[in-house]
Formats: C-alpha cells, structure tokens, sequence
C-alpha cells in the first residue's frame, strides 16, 4: 500500500511537458549541422524558454553537441556558463563524452581541471580519452602522473594509451618504462610496446620483446597472438631477419594463427624483402584465397627484387582471377618496370590506370615515374613532368627521387634547382643536401661541395649514420662505417683487409665518387675502406657456413662504392649476397675466390 500511495502521488509528466522535451529533443538532433552562429541562438532560445531542464540528460548532450560543432573559445564559453551552475553538472560519463568531442588537448584539459575543481574526478576512462593522437608528450607525462596518484595504472587501455603517447613523442624508454610499470600487463599491451619499439627504430628491442613474451606466457602472463605475429614478422621485414621471421612464423602456425590471411601476407614481404623470392612465392601460391593485399605484396617483392617482367606477369594474372587492383598495387606494378628499365611498359602502365583500372594517379604514382624516367636519364623530361603535368602537388619524396637523377646522371644545375623546391616546402632533410654534394663532388665542384657543409652547419642540420644489420643466430649485430664497437672487431678487420686483398687482384677498383672529401686518391680510397656494409660482410665471412647465403640491410641508399664492391666481392661458387636498402634488393651472386 506504501508503494502505491507515494506511486499516487508521483508527478506524472503532463502533455504540455511531454511536448516541451519532445520539441527540445528535436531542437537538438538538429542542432549538430548548424553553423556556428545559429547554434549560439538555438542554446540562447533553450535557456530562454527552458527547455533543457525538461529532461536530466538534455543539458550533457547539448554540452557534447557544443563541444563537438563550435569552435573551441565558443564551445568553452558554453561549457563554463552551464558549469557556474551546480545543477547543470554532467556526470562522469558526459564528461567522458564531452571531452571525447573537445578537438584540442589544451581544451579539453582546461574542461577536466573544471571538472575536477567542480568534484568530479573522471576515472581511468577520462585519462585515456585525453591520450589521443594529438596529445603533447608534456601533457602526457601529467596525465601520467594523475594515473599514479589516482591509482588507474590498472587500467590497461590507459597504460597502452600513456605508451603509445611516450612513443609518438619519440621517448621509446618512457614507454618502457611505463610498460615495467602497469601491474597488469595483457597482449594488446605487449603488442603496443612492439610498436614503440619499431616507430622509434628501435626494431632490434621489438624482436627481444618475443622471446620475452614467450617467457612470461609460461609463467601465466599474455602469451603472442596473431597480431604480434605480424608485428613481428614487419619488424623482421624492415631488418632482413630471416632466420627470426622463420621462427615467428613456425609459432604462428603451431598455434593456429598460420592461415590467417593477414599472416600469410606479411610473411610473403617478409620472404621477399630478405631476398627469398621463391619462398614467397610458394606461400603466395599456397595461400587459398588471395586478396588484393596478396597480390600487392607479391607483385612489390618481385619488383624490389629485380623480377620486373615477372611482376607484370602477377599483375596479369591477378587482373584474370577477378581481383580489382587497388592504389598499392599499381604502385607496386610501377616501381617494378622503374627497377627494372621497362620504360615503355611503366608508361603504358600509368596510362591505363584512369581508364581501364579506376584508380587516380596518386603522388606515389608520379614518384615511380620519375624514379623511371630519371633511371633512363630522362632528367629534363621528367622535371618538366613534375613541374607542368601532374595532376595532384608534387611531395618532397619526388622532389628527393629528381635529385637523386641529377647525381646519377650529373645535372648540377637542376640539381640546384631542385634543392630551391625542397626549401620552398620547407622539407629538405640532411639527405637532400648529402645528394646535391654527391652532384658536386661527382664533377670536382669542391668549392660548392665547401658552401653547401657549410650552409647544413649554419642550420644546423646533421646527416643521419649509415647502419647495416646482419643477423646470426637469431641475434642482429650492428655496424656503422669505422665501426670499433664490435666485440669481435679485430678478427672483422683482419677478414675485411683480406677481402680488401683479394678484389686488388680481381680487379676492384673504388668509386671514389662517393667520397664527399677533398682528399687525393690513396685518403679517400682509405675513407671508403671500413663502410658499414663492408664491415657487416666480413663479420658474415666470419660467422656464416659455406654456401649459405649472406643477408645484410642496411637504413640508407647503399653508396656507389659499396655497390661495386659487393658485385666484384666473390665467395664460394653459388653463394649469394643480398643486400637491401631502403630501396630495393641487391641481389649479387659470387663467382668463386674462395675468401671464407
């Protein structure tokens, strides 16, 4: 009876009211398209008449509807008149959805320090909303420590959001850090410490983190999934680490992850980038079903591999099985009659891609035909292309392909030319200038070789260490030119002076192009001597059996020098060199010194 009398006297909403929240429901599912102008006078009409006190979750959703559609002094405007009154609140949870719509972390941190001097502390899902892409390092190390204090470290999505945040802002040991940190660690948390690891280059630490992971899964921690299998396996990719990637890969297939699609399509890059064409080739093959991801990568590891006709032949036969091509594909299909020297074919290519394929030419795609065209020393023609012809602004990457024309080819002039488009898209880079004095040195231009070093000392600019990785036993060692770090370093010299020896009488002569110095001839053939790549290949000689093949890669263009020297260098008849830069694959069969 109790029940029924207070049920008695309840307010029942009367059908003036009901109208009221229904007209101010539709006030504001319209509100979310309206110009900034109009949205002010719709909440000035709201306040006027009341209408956003007819229903206790109006105000919050007004609010993130302001947060989302004004611009951020006006949506801030809106925000503090409804926070000066105590009844307007919002709960944790429109907060969360308010902040979620605030477009600037500046903004939304000024809303939640309001929050919180208000009485609402937010929980773990406030700090993560806040830890997007956008978020400075600075405001993340604040975030950080709320986290600490207010005891949400727990909270696993907010310590993958903290990671990512350090990582983006290029501090790798912060996430670390943080990751030793979280009491509870589950595999989407290891998997973002692998990507840490990877965009701040720290690829050989993303490799450990597996054998680490494996270690802890026995223990009762998150064992690897299919996505740290890919992950892994891109991160073999990028540092040629075949014999890593095979074990990743036997784990994934052990665990039931081996046909997933995904996997099977960063395996087949990961057998191409290392130079193992036919391996990709065969899980290509025996893959069921075939995406245009498949294709894509198939048809870019045999172009990176100097199988240009064969990558047209896949292209073909893609276009017969009924896959579309997309936008990676045709950029796959043109680089590879670019490494290859099908002019002809790049072009047809290029021009069927509007007409027959429905995909617009991208920057991309223009960069593949400069890097065709300048390879054939069409140099004019293909700056009158990038100048007159494309479609769409031409990026600093096909600015940096011209250049790198210019040095092959000796165009000096235009190389200087080039250089002024950089600067006017404020993206020259140490490497843009390392080419133009490349350009200068190849002519003897020591002079402008002198005024351009001293040009990147005034700004400052400093060239990015040549690296070459080669991996033994699962372990990837490190070299860079005059390398002394290595703890085998006397036994590499000895074998590099040997091999050094050996080519004399083979005939090898250095291409002192490369050689940005004015020195004579016996300093800058000394200066060249001990290059990364020949220091990782006779630490190879040294720790590789007969036959077997050597695998180096190395994070810039290999020089000219190191180019010949890898072609001239021979070890046992039938075993081969690769070497892969951040280009494509140098793939050198030995013709027989016997060194090793």
């Amino acid at each position: 009876m109790a029940s029924a009398s207070r049920l008695a006297r309840a307010p029942r909403p009367t059908p003036a009211s009901s109208s009221s929240a229904a007209a101010a429901a539709a006030l504001l599912a319209s509100a979310s398209c309206l110009p900034a102008r109009r949205f002010l006078q719709l909440h000035a009409h709201l306040l006027r008449t009341g209408l956003l006190a007819l229903s206790p979750i109006a105000t919050p959703a007004f609010l993130s509807l302001a947060a989302a559609s004004l611009p951020s002094h006006c949506a801030l405007a809106v925000l503090d008149h409804h926070l000066a009154a105590p009844s307007s609140l919002p709960s944790t949870f429109h907060c969360n959805s308010i902040l979620r719509a605030l477009s600037a972390p500046s903004d939304a941190l000024r809303f939640l320090r309001r929050m919180r001097a208000l009485g609402r502390r937010g929980n773990a899902f406030t700090l993560a909303i806040l830890l997007n892409p956008r978020c400075p390092l600075a405001h993340a190390c604040q975030l950080h420590a709320n986290a600490v204090t207010e005891g949400h470290l727990r909270d696993v999505l907010l310590g993958t959001s903290l990671m990512r945040c350090y990582a983006d802002g290029g501090d790798g040991g912060g996430a670390r850090r943080l990751f030793d940190e979280m009491p509870v660690r589950d595999t989407v948390a290891w998997n973002v410490l692998i990507t840490c690891y990877m965009n701040n280059r720290r690829t050989k630490d993303a490799l450990k983190v597996f054998e680490e992971m494996r270690g802890r899964g026995s223990e009762g921690e998150a064992e690897p999934d299919d996505v740290t299998c890919i992950l892994l396996l891109q991160a073999c990719t990028s540092l040629g680490a075949l014999d890593f990637g095979e074990r990743v890969w036997a784990y994934a297939d052990e665990r039931g992850y081996g046909g997933e699609l995904k996997v099977r399509n960063s395996l087949i890059a990961m057998y191409a980038r290392c130079g193992c064409v036919e391996k990709a080739y065969r899980v290509f093959c025996e893959t069921p079903w075939k995406s245009v991801v498949s294709w894509s990568a198939m048809i870019s590891g045999l172009a990176a591999n100097g199988f240009g006709k064969d990558a047209i032949s896949a292209f073909e036969e893609m276009i017969r099985s009924g896959v579309a091509p997309d936008e990676q594909t045709l950029t796959g299909l043109l680089s590879a009659c670019s490494h290859s020297g099908l002019v002809d074919e790049g072009f047809r290519f290029f021009d069927m891609m509007c007409c027959e394929y429905r995909v617009k030419p991208n920057v991309r795609h223009y960069g593949c035909i400069v890097d065709l065209m300048g390879r054939a020393g069409l140099v004019d023609e293909a700056y009158e292309l990038v100048t007159k012809e494309m479609k769409v602004a031409p990026d600093a990457t096909i600015w940096r392909t011209l250049l790198g024309a210019c040095r092959i080819h000796g165009h000096v002039d235009l190389g200087e030319r080039v250089i002024g488009h950089l600067i006017e898209l404020k993206a020259q880079q140490a490497g843009d200038y390392v080419l133009l004095l490349n350009t200068y040195a190849a002519v003897g231009d020591w002079k402008k070789v002198a005024e351009v070093r001293k040009l990147m000392q005034e700004k400052g600019i400093q060239t990015t260490p040549g690296c070459t990785t080669v991996e033994h036993n699962g372990e990837v060692h490190e070299f860079i030119a005059d390398d002394d770090t290595h703890p085998r370093k006397v036994e590499i010299y000895k074998k590099l002076n040997e091999i050094n020896m050996h080519l004399r009488i083979a005939g090898y002569v250095p291409n002192m192009s490369s050689e940005l110095h004015d020195l004579d001839s016996e300093g800058k053939e000394s200066a060249l001597t001990y290059h990364s790549e020949k220091l990782a290949i006779a630490f190879a000689l040294l720790v590789t059996s007969p036959h077997r093949p050597i695998r180096l890669a190395k994070n810039l263009r290999v020089c000219v020098d190191c180019h010949n020297f890898t072609k001239v260098f021979s070890v046992d008849p039938n075993a081969s060199i690769h070497i892969f830069d951040t280009l494509i694959i140098v793939d050198v069969m030995a013709e027989g010194f016997g060194i090793r």
